[in-house]
């Protein structure tokens, strides 16, 4: 029996891919979409309701529960923390782009806008192409709301 795996990387760019096994580690996970070497990679499990999970190389994932299962594989050894609208997730960049943190917070790219949160200062729009840093001793929080538009 065959699994498809859906593998994306730092832009939520994803290709699918076919394992036979059920329970794949991380490392066969990083196999399969071909890089090298395995252990200057991280995986991010990312589940059906979006909540994110980091696996350890030789951690399994469990695809007999799922019909498509879908892995973020960074090249990185660091873990980042942030929070968008209230809810922790964690990144295997650096840096994470506007659109990224739309797809992320499941809203209308269109009409919703993000933005980071900066205290006591004026909150920073992160527009789609543009990244944020992610500090990894801190905590960066992110929040959507809708475009100010002014029609007229």
């Amino acid at each position: 029996m065959s699994y498809r795996v859906e593998l994306g990387d730092e832009r939520l760019s994803y290709r699918s891919a076919v394992t036979t096994d059920p329970q794949p580690t991380a490392r066969q996970l990083i196999e399969l979409a071909g890089l090298r070497p395995i252990e200057e990679h991280l995986v991010i499990s990312m589940a059906p309701n979006g909540r994110l999970n980091a696996l350890n190389l030789d951690e399994t994932a469990d695809l007999l529960a799922n019909k498509v299962e879908r892995f973020l594989i960074f090249r990185s050894d660091a873990l980042y923390r942030f929070t968008l609208d209230g809810d922790e997730f964690i990144w295997g960049s650096p840096e994470i782009r506007g659109d990224v943190l739309k797809k992320l917070a499941k809203v209308d790219a269109a009409i919703y806008g993000v933005w980071l949160e900066v205290h006591g200062g004026e909150d920073r729009p992160i527009a789609d192409g543009a990244t944020a840093p992610l500090s990894p001793k801190g905590l960066e929080r992110f929040f959507t709301g809708t475009n100010q538009t002014t029609e007229g």
